[in-house]
């Protein structure tokens, strides 16, 4: 490409890439896993709330000394995780309403409940 194109074609290129990287940070955005952390039959946060129609993803994260069992009978969905580890719970996209989940190895404990909310 000849200076006088590449000064032409400047400002159309430079507008292209703000756009492609502002399109790409929204999706990265939307894509980050909603952390939600279990220790010892305590549940933080106990509600989280994710938007209606888009797929997420739920991170469970065990800070506690013994394992927890994320368990969502309304969600179809359970993972046990050990003590500091992590597992990834994907979501498909939902409708709106509220989804209960537990710490099913602690499920006595008020503290060991939580809800995801879609709206």
């Amino acid at each position: 490409m000849s200076r006088a194109a590449f000064r032409v074609a400047r400002p159309g290129l430079l507008a292209a890439l703000c756009v492609t990287c502002s399109v790409g940070m929204a999706l990265a955005a939307a894509a980050a896993p909603v952390v939600i952390e279990f220790k010892d039959g305590v549940i933080t946060p106990q509600t989280v709330e994710i938007a209606t129609g888009e797929a997420a993803e739920l991170l469970i994260r065990n800070s506690g000394t013994s394992a927890c069992e994320f368990e969502s009978k309304a969600l179809k969905k359970e993972a046990v995780v050990g003590p500091g580890q992590e597992m990834t719970v994907k979501l498909p996209a939902l409708p709106a309403g509220s989804y209960a989940f537990v710490d099913e190895f602690h499920e006595h404990e008020e503290t060991a409940q939580g809800v995801v909310v879609v709206k």
